[in-house]
């Protein structure tokens, strides 16, 4: 697990980004979900949305949004299930719901997206097609590694494919 707080200026910076006119508080709190992100990484995908229903069935937890990357990939080929939770806060006036991002990924996921996140940073987001090309099937080939990996662990384990299938978690909301 990592974890991460915004700085002031980054918070600044993704107002102006995203056109937020005469910030306030509460428009700050709906419109930047992300101030505080937390990054789990796991083993296999199973996992990943085990660890999710056990995050989300939790009494004091609010799902806000999902976003499944996995499922449904970005089109450079990026994996990862987002989500954004209300976790209280208890100050001395009383409990305060908090938005946080979660993001929960495999580690070849991990691996793939911190690459990838290099990558943009040195062209500056202008990377050249042929990368970006070669990017996708990297993502194509962390995918597989996944694959590969669980079924293993499946076997070696004799575990049923339908235990470490992840069951339709109940509670997600496309957003």
């Amino acid at each position: 697990m990592k974890s991460r707080i915004k700085t002031p200026d980054s918070i600044v910076e993704k107002i102006a980004r995203k056109g937020i006119e005469e910030p306030d508080f509460e428009r700050i709190r709906e419109e930047i979900t992300d101030i505080a992100g937390v990054r789990v990484t796991c083993s296999f995908v199973a996992d990943v949305y085990q660890l999710f229903d056990l995050l989300t069935q939790q009494d004091d937890i609010t799902v806000r949004a999902v976003k499944d990357y996995i499922k449904n990939p970005k089109p450079n080929g990026y994996k990862s299930l987002h989500v954004i939770i209300e976790v209280p806060v208890f100050l001395s006036t009383g409990p305060l719901l908090v938005p946080v991002e979660v993001q929960f990924r495999t580690i070849a996921m991990d691996f793939w997206a911190s690459l990838e996140h290099k990558i943009y940073y040195k062209f500056s987001n202008q990377v050249p097609s042929h990368l970006v090309e070669s990017l996708s099937d990297a993502a194509d080939a962390a995918a597989e590694l996944d694959s590969r990996m669980e079924r293993l662990h499946r076997e070696a384990h004799g575990v049923p494919q339908r235990q470490l299938d992840p069951p339709p978690p109940p509670r997600i909301v496309e957003v």
